[in-house]
């Protein structure tokens, strides 16, 4: 189930509005969802120095106590974390505060760089010195070495030495700018600000509906944008990469309001949970979703099947998502604070649950025995997305391979170790259904191939059982 997962980043950045703080605030406070482990917010004070205030935790709890130390701003970006390349700490958080020849610069990052590794061993035989271990540094370093005349031709050359899945703001005293890797599997959207004083960038649209911006377009994949005093400017495409957007995005990731490729992810799940109850009905008495990203998916499964939809699992706000959580025990732990079966709904019921994944098994398992013990007579689980067989190199970090019960497990194999009475998965044909367009989708982790070519590196054992695919 998606809660086995852990999160990647979401990104801000505004040009041009006389309350940015206040926006930024409010924008990484409605991308919260994707990453909750740190936050941060960067900004030019009116001596032209970039202040940040970041620390660990959640929006509200790092930025509440500490919003008045920033300064009334026009440009700020802003970052929520999880970590899916470095260890979780402090010094990992962002934005990254650098000083180079072009001045002082902040970044905020989302994705992972593949050739993180590759990039940096040069940079440290020449003296470069690293503040943490995240790949997000990477580009910095390369900005402050670059030969260019200015940063934005330096952006240009540094970030053509990029490859993975990756979305980028960066702040100086003079601009926002916006990049987007040539695949475009991380998402990245322009808009203008509600009276038209200046533009956003952001992870999802629902951050623009935070401050009343308006949606202008997505970036392109491979383009680099500036949001300066000549509103947006293209500095640079990258063409001729073949678009793989993140399928995660509409199955799980994004909020159920966000628009992808024009429709809100709510609506493509839905039609993803008609598709599934098309390719595998259930005999089922009621039909219930795992909340909140699975509702609609179990929506859509019940109105294709005529079945009715429940509200079987009832889901405590005040605890994080458990995909965070760092060791097993703690996220098994967390999914028991967090979820709690609604007995009249699935007593002397055949239920079927709809998840919009299954990763390691361990959680659905307990969901499974949890609406047993309410009185369940049966509980045949439907999953909206293909089997999780391979690990995600773009900034979703899925763990070790030999984790994933799908790389290792045939459904039936499956099936018994979560104690289903029948588990069914949609088909890839079948997610392509589902998603807006059929094409142009990464579906890597789902054994569809990776668009970009991970470098697979060994890294020395820390000895911290941390679940993190550290390469």
């Amino acid at each position: 189930m998606a809660y086995e997962l852990k999160e990647e980043c979401g990104v801000f950045g505004v040009y041009g509005d006389p309350d940015a703080v206040t926006d930024t605030y409010w924008g990484i406070f409605s991308l919260q969802h994707r990453g909750q482990e740190s936050a941060g917010i960067a900004a030019v004070d009116d001596q032209g120095q970039l202040v940040v205030r970041k620390g660990m935790g959640l929006v509200t709890e790092v930025l509440n106590p500490i919003l008045g130390e920033l300064p009334r701003a026009q440009l700020a970006i802003g970052h929520v974390r999880y970590s899916t390349s470095g260890e979780s700490e402090v010094f990992n958080a962002q934005p990254l505060v650098m000083r180079t020849r072009f001045g002082q610069i902040a970044l905020a990052h989302n994705g992972n760089v593949v050739n993180a590794e590759t990039l940096r061993r040069p940079l440290e035989a020449e003296g470069a010195v690293f503040q943490g271990t995240s790949d997000s540094e990477i580009l910095a370093h390369l900005i402050a070495r670059s030969a260019a005349n200015n940063l934005s031709q330096a952006l240009v050359e540094a970030v053509a030495k990029l490859t993975g899945g990756f979305a980028f703001v960066i702040l100086n005293a003079d601009a926002v700018y916006g990049v987007r890797d040539p695949n475009g599997i991380r998402p990245l959207v322009v808009g203008e600000t509600e009276f038209g004083e200046g533009h956003v960038l952001a992870s999802e649209t629902c951050a623009l509906d935070a401050v009343q911006a308006k949606f202008v377009r997505e970036v392109e994949p491979g383009e680099l944008v500036e949001l300066g005093p000549s509103g947006v400017r293209r500095l640079t495409s990258v063409r001729g990469a073949a678009v793989s957007q993140c399928a995660f995005e509409s199955v799980y990731f994004a909020r159920a309001d966000s628009q992808i490729r024009g429709e809100s992810a709510q609506m493509a799940r839905r039609r993803m949970g008609r598709v599934l109850a098309q390719e595998a009905p259930a005999a089922a008495d009621v039909v219930i979703g795992v909340p909140d990203s699975s509702l609609p998916h179990a929506m859509g499964y019940a109105e294709a099947s005529h079945l009715p939809f429940d509200f079987g699992l009832v889901k405590n706000r005040y605890v994080g998502r458990t995909f965070i959580m760092p060791r097993q025990s703690e996220r098994t732990r967390s999914v028991q604070l967090k979820l709690a079966a609604v007995q009249e709904v699935v007593r002397g019921k055949r239920v079927a649950l709809v998840d919009d994944s299954l990763v390691r098994g361990t959680n659905s398992r307990y969901l499974i025995q949890l609406l047993r013990a309410c009185g369940a007579t049966e509980v045949h689980v439907r999953i909206a997305s293909p089997p999780y067989t391979d690990p995600c190199y773009y900034g979703i970090d899925t763990s070790r391979a030999t984790e994933l019960a799908a790389r290792t497990k045939s459904v039936e194999e499956i099936r018994q170790m979560i104690g289903a009475d029948s588990l069914a998965y949609l088909s890839l044909d079948g997610l392509r259904q589902g998603l807006k367009g059929g094409g142009g989708w990464c579906l890597a982790c789902f054994g569809g191939g990776y668009p970009v070519p991970p470098i697979l590196e060994p890294v020395a054992y820390t000895g911290v059982e941390d679940g993190h695919d550290r390469r």
